[in-house]
């Protein structure tokens, strides 16, 4: 990750996009108050994590043309009743957030939630060895 800032990540974008990234950047910084904010620019990411290894890694703000995505590193441990989730990747799943009322659903609060825990316990067993 690199130590861009937001504003200059979110320069090249629609104002519509602009706006959902920084909704969805204000929810989790609410929700992760002890979370380092992180910028790929290369990646197109704003990276939400306890560290700055991909151990550490709970989610992040991935922008598209006409919307974002709400990542999840650990995606597929997720429970996900209300199949907010996409992606086939091997760990990692997203919610596609495009408007800010889909940032506010909670069960996107409850995934942001869970990935925090597991983020935690992987951090907890990776120190334990």
């Amino acid at each position: 990750m690199t130590t861009e800032t937001v504003e200059s990540l979110l320069a090249g974008y629609s104002p519509e996009v602009q706006s959902l990234a920084l909704h969805a950047r204000a929810v989790l910084q609410r929700l992760l108050p002890d979370a380092i904010e992180q910028v790929d620019m290369p990646a197109k990411l704003i990276g939400y994590g306890y560290d700055r290894t991909y151990t550490g890694l709970i989610c992040g703000i991935a922008l598209q043309t006409s919307y974002v995505n709400l990542m999840f590193a650990r995606g597929i441990e997720l429970p996900d009743p209300d199949g907010l989730l996409k992606g086939t990747g091997k760990k990692a799943r997203h919610v596609k957030i495009r408007t800010t009322e889909d940032a506010d659903r909670p069960a996107v609060r409850a995934l942001v939630e869970e990935a925090a825990r597991l983020t935690r316990a992987a951090m907890e067993k990776k120190r334990m060895g």
